[in-house]
């Protein structure tokens, strides 16, 4: 039964321990590392490749038993480790070559974070081969995307040495952090140019995602002051941050395109009723490109190299003749990104809906990110996307990652597939769900390498490394079962903001209305989780007709999430990882069944507000009291998995949400909600009582 927190501690573990296969026998060839290694880098050679040979070093001792001895300069050595610019086509940042003969393996990078993903890329062949064993030949490779940027599953902006490392060996190259001005985060003090030192250090960016306030139009007399106080000052005091994220909801600005209202989103009333306009946040208004300027101007002057990425996330579903002419008037030295799968249709048996957020169900791309690819290709401008190949989505709130990997596998093929086609260079592969290592996100790194390699392949050696190779024909069974399952998720906003942020911690409201209760420490918390289910938004199937093919969705989901946990249940060598693989996959089983048990209930709420048979009201009560019978042995039947895993019930934005406390307090709610179901029940018979009484009628 692992404490509060005690997940993070499997985050700050680098290396796993002890994976070296002693039995094994060194192949004809293969260069067999012996038990003290030399291992030979440049005597000028900077931090990161310092840093990266000194984590090998590491790597030799706690996984594979043997001693590294790291050498600045020219030596006898095993491992010899160089900067070489002269590598054709691999001649570009991160780029690396690794030549492997009988005399030894040398590592010549392009610079010096190709150096340095040549050390984790050793790392990954010896945990695969389970030796410090290397193939003869060479190996070449070099990124398909870059910046490759994520936040903390950590914690909200806590960035520990440790998890730094993990990040850079899992292949990213930024990290993101929410800013509200200068060391300043949504939730307090952070030394920035600290961060950005420790960072770099591992090869990694730092990025700030704005939360900063654009109270002025750009247009204004003021302006140049306005903006020079605020994204102006950030730069001069971090000079080292190598770019800013601007998105629409975060940093919107009194706009003067007719399409919207004043104001920011939580302003675009008047008397207390919506105008029927978006805010500025949520529109590809027509002075976007003159605030963009003047910010770039701002920010240039003090880091020439600044990265603007500019993300059309908010206005995704605005119509596409004006999100098109937007980017055909943006700057085309900045990065536009957009979001991989959202607002695309989703389609049932008898019914549509809709991609509300982000979603694995649907791989993509869809139509939204389609059109403003083919608008930035056009434009020249680099195009970056909002993909969560991280390993988590808006599906599940309060998992590590989803461990789905043959649709992660097609999701990253159309990634690759939007390279080729429309110039997709950059990547966001999580938001503040954050980013859990994983072998999901393992695979995502090996496959975002040229050349590729194919997945499959590359999935299978990753499979057997993480759950034993005696264990993969169950586990890669599984594997594609919980595949399948994914696509049948109902992406709905009343799912990615309900009954899925929080898994089975998800109240039942009735006649009250309950909001789940939250940290005050959290930077979110309960702010945009929604405890009731409400009629279908716009372009969707209207909500009683679409509830229906939901239900039978998640009800197959579950299905077959259940036929997995078998396989995996059967596989003849149990471990840790397969153990942790299991708990994860029924907890995302019980979250399925709570999401189905939650449309259900609205049904029957739905359907009791209209029923004027008495016996029929009594009826659906009955139902309703049944319905919570088999939602709290859902809940029950949770507790041992939050127990077994800290990491379950938690996300960096909401902190503690779905944990064993959490589970107590739903089943408080329900209680109390019975008590309101035996009310509805006395209103039925006091009709009859009052009609006897004499006097009254």
């Amino acid at each position: 039964m692992e404490k509060a927190y005690e997940f993070r501690n499997r985050l700050l573990q680098i290396h796993k321990k002890g994976i070296r296969d002693r039995n094994r026998i060194p192949e004809e060839n293969e260069y067999f590392l012996p038990d003290q290694v030399f291992i030979s880098i440049d005597c000028n050679a900077g931090e990161v490749v310092r840093t990266a040979a000194q984590d090998f070093q590491s790597f030799l001792h706690d996984s594979m038993g043997i001693i590294g001895l790291v050498y600045p300069g020219k030596c006898d050595a095993h491992i010899t480790a160089i900067i070489d610019t002269d590598l054709g086509e691999y001649a570009t940042y991160k780029g690396f070559r690794i030549d492997t003969d009988e005399e030894g393996i040398r590592i010549s990078g392009y610079d010096e974070r190709g150096i340095a993903q040549a050390f984790f890329f050793l790392e990954i062949q010896m945990e695969f081969a389970k030796s410090p064993a290397v193939a003869f030949g060479r190996v070449e490779k070099k990124p398909m995307f870059s910046p490759r940027m994520i936040h903390s599953g950590y914690g909200l902006d806590e960035y520990p040495d440790e998890y730094l490392a993990r990040v850079a060996h899992e292949g990213r190259d930024a990290i993101l952090v929410f800013t509200k001005g200068v060391n300043e985060t949504p939730h307090g003090y952070e030394n920035f140019n600290d961060l950005i030192r420790r960072a770099t250090r591992w090869g990694l960016d730092v990025y700030a995602y704005s939360y900063i306030l654009s109270n002025m139009n750009p247009e204004a007399p003021e302006a140049e002051a306005f903006y020079e106080s605020t994204y102006g000052t950030l730069f001069r005091e971090c000079p080292g941050l190598a770019g800013v994220t601007l998105v629409g909801e975060s940093v919107e600005f009194p706009s003067k395109d007719p399409h919207v209202a004043k104001g920011r989103y939580f302003e675009a009333y008047v008397d207390g009723l919506p105008t029927g306009k978006p805010s500025s946040g949520w529109y590809p208004c027509y002075d976007y490109p003159v605030w963009l300027n003047l910010l770039k101007r701002i920010i240039r002057k003090y880091n020439p190299k600044a990265d603007i990425v500019f993300w059309s996330y908010n206005w995704g579903d605005q119509p596409e003749e004006a999100r098109v002419a937007l980017i055909e008037s943006l700057p085309t030295d900045i990065s536009l990104q957009a979001t991989f799968e959202m607002f695309e249709p989703k389609l049932y048996e008898n019914a549509y809906g809709r991609c509300a957020d982000y979603t694995l169900s649907f791989e993509g791309p869809g139509k939204y990110f389609r059109s403003e690819a083919i608008a930035a290709k056009k434009r020249g401008i680099r195009l970056y996307s909002m993909t969560n190949s991280g390993g988590t989505t808006w599906d599940f709130g309060t998992v590590p990652y989803e461990p789905m990997p043959y649709q992660w596998i097609r999701r990253f093929a159309a990634m690759r597939k939007a390279h080729d086609d429309w110039g997709l260079v950059g990547l966001m592969e999580s938001h503040h769900f954050g980013f859990t290592p994983s072998f999901i996100s393992r695979l995502g790194n090996l496959a975002f390498l040229e050349p590729r390699e194919d997945m499959d392949v590359l999935l299978e050696k990753i499979l057997k490394a993480e759950f034993g190779e005696a264990n993969f024909p169950w586990v890669n069974t599984a594997m594609e079962r919980w595949s399948e399952a994914i696509r049948y998720y109902t992406p709905c906003g009343n799912d990615q903001y309900g009954a899925f942020r929080v898994g089975p911690a998800f109240p039942f409201c009735f006649i009250g209305r309950y909001t789940i209760p939250s940290d005050p420490n959290a930077m979110f918390g309960n702010q945009i989780f929604e405890p009731m289910y409400t009629p279908g938004k716009k372009k969707t199937a209207p909500m009683s007709i679409l509830i229906h093919e939901e239900i039978c969705s998640l009800q197959k989901m579950r299905a077959i999430m259940d036929e997995g946990i078998a396989f995996l249940e059967t596989a003849p060598e149990g471990n840790e990882a397969l153990e942790n693989l299991i708990n994860l996959g029924k907890y995302i089983a019980n979250a399925v069944t709570t999401g189905c048990h939650a449309k259900q209930w609205y049904v029957l709420k739905t359907k009791l507000c209209a029923e004027e048979d008495r016996s029929r009201y009594a009826q659906l009560l009955d139902e309703m009291d049944a319905l919570l019978d088999r939602e709290v042995a859902n809940t029950d039947a949770t507790y041992p998995l939050v127990d077994a895993d800290s990491r379950l019930g938690w996300e960096p934005s909401m902190l503690y949400i779905g944990d064993r406390w959490h589970l107590d307090w739903k089943k408080r709610q329900v209680e109390v909600v019975r008590r309101e179901i035996e009310n509805q029940r006395n209103n039925l018979t006091y009709f009859t009582d009052i009609k006897g009484m004499p006097g009254m009628w």
